[in-house]
């Protein structure tokens, strides 16, 4: 039987800044911004081609501290790629870093060791991480 992580909750203390943010900044498609009334709204957004999104709201979703998650992670095929992607669409993040020594420096001396930091307007931190092996070889 497969166990597969669909949704994650994101705290943040305003939806739309947030929205905007995961949406603009990031890419992530908007799956749905659903306001039930005046104190529950969820909003699901996912990166592309992630089987995994995130959930930001109020109400329906559980209270939790904006900016309190820290250390979710994406997975990309190129991190430099990814780094001029996010720096071109005006996120702060930081260098890429080696993390580590590559136990697979082929194909590429990134793969599992290649990393970039960002954080939301909240504080929720994110890590991106270069993968190729299981990234779709399609949207190289």
């Amino acid at each position: 039987m497969d166990w597969t992580l669909e949704v994650v909750i994101v705290p943040v203390s305003d939806i739309d800044r947030a929205k905007d943010f995961y949406a603009r900044q990031l890419g992530f498609a908007v799956d749905h911004d659903t306001v039930i009334s005046e104190d529950v709204r969820i909003v699901q957004l996912t990166p592309p081609g992630s089987g995994c999104s995130i959930v930001i709201g109020k109400g329906a979703v559980p209270e939790m501290v904006p900016g309190s998650v820290k250390g979710l992670q994406l997975v990309v095929a190129d991190i430099e790629r990814a780094h001029a992607e996010l720096v071109a669409r005006g996120v702060e993040v930081s260098e890429v870093r080696e993390l580590g020594e590559n136990p697979r420096p082929v194909p590429h001396r990134l793969d599992n060791v290649g990393f970039v930091f960002f954080s939301d307007p909240d504080g929720n931190s994110w890590a991106v991480q270069q993968i190729s092996s299981r990234a779709d070889k399609s949207s190289s």
